[in-house]
């Protein structure tokens, strides 16, 4: 059988949403916001034009749309921007879902964020039930911080990385390697978070939006990096998951895990069980492909949640295999048009 044909599948149980291959989808990652405080290079160009506040989903609505997707089956959701904490009242929005946490109606409850505004939100991000963040920050050099980030301030994430601690949030660094930038200091990353009780994550930069620039002068493979860190350190592959695509090894001279997010030289589509909801409630079924639900139509056309639900089944038997990333060398562009921050990061 051809690898991209659906496999035979019997109709969904209740409160399961099955693909056409045979993958259950449990995740839901969600776009608050495609603003940002940051600049980063691979993920925006620097003058961006946002999105009106109308075609926005009000906190109601992405609650109500969350609320749908646990009833057919999503068991954890990762809020994600542009910047999830810079969005007003984010926090009423973080209650209600941490409620269901706690009511065990969803096993966890996540955020993807720069850092930036930890130090104001980390303690009520505990209380609300959140439990672990990812934090995305790809060097501790300040100058280079400055200019990855283009607006980013470091000193700003380290207090929000201290306050997430004192807390009692599991942080994981997020960082994208990037060829010419920061490839010699990823040993030395690596050292620094697992000294800090951190998991971290290598991810290669993906082929979204228009950034203003050239991506082969970004793009570093990560086998070619775990070929040096290797020469370095005992890397042991290990089973550990958090629901996500990362690989994870542990490094026996530091004693933590390292993950691998590898979407060119090695794509994770045989066990995707994600789905992605823009901040303006468009449903993308894969991340590198351009196929999406308009939810946000049906949200508002009624009170009710049938056209909803009806509208989540039809999208998520559009499910592809995977996704066709590749760096395109000769015209630079970009395989997917939007940018990150619009899809969530």
């Amino acid at each position: 059988m051809d690898q991209h044909q659906p496999i035979e599948t019997k109709r969904a149980p209740a409160g399961q949403m099955i693909d056409p291959f045979g993958r259950a989808v449990t995740y839901l990652r969600v776009s608050v916001t495609d603003r940002c405080d940051f600049r980063c290079v691979y993920c925006m160009a620097e003058h961006m034009t946002f999105l009106p506040k109308k075609e926005i989903l009000t906190l109601e609505e992405l609650d109500r749309v969350c609320k749908a997707f646990m009833r057919k089956g999503v068991r954890k959701i990762r809020l994600t921007g542009g910047e999830p904490l810079v969005r007003r009242d984010i926090m009423t929005l973080i209650r209600s879902l941490g409620d269901e946490v706690k009511a065990g109606n969803l096993d966890e409850l996540t955020l993807t964020t720069n850092g930036s505004q930890l130090a104001r939100f980390a303690d009520e991000l505990y209380e609300a039930g959140v439990r672990r963040i990812n934090v995305s920050l790809d060097t501790r050099d300040e100058e280079k911080f400055a200019e990855i980030t283009r607006w980013g301030r470091m000193s700003q994430v380290m207090d929000g990385l201290a306050a997430a601690k004192r807390a009692g949030l599991q942080v994981k660094i997020n960082t994208v390697a990037l060829k010419g930038t920061n490839e010699y200091e990823i040993p030395a990353l690596i050292d620094w978070a697992h000294g800090e009780g951190y998991d971290i994550t290598l991810i290669e930069t993906m082929p979204l939006g228009d950034i203003d620039g050239d991506r082969t002068d970004q793009y570093l493979p990560l086998s070619k990096v775990r070929e040096e860190l290797e020469e370095r350190w005992t890397l042991s592959d290990i089973p550990y998951k958090t629901g996500g695509p990362a690989r994870y090894v542990e490094v026996k001279e530091t004693g933590g895990r390292l993950g691998f997010i590898t979407p060119l030289t090695h794509n994770f589509c045989e066990s995707c069980n994600r789905v992605r909801l823009t901040c303006t409630g468009q449903l993308f079924m894969c991340l590198g492909q351009d196929d999406d639900k308009d939810l946000r139509a049906k949200v508002r056309a009624s009170e009710g949640d049938e056209l909803l639900e009806a509208a989540i089944d039809e999208a998520i038997s559009r499910k592809p295999k995977g996704h066709d990333f590749v760096i395109d060398r000769a015209g630079q562009a970009p395989a997917v048009k939007r940018h990150m921050s619009l899809t969530g990061g």
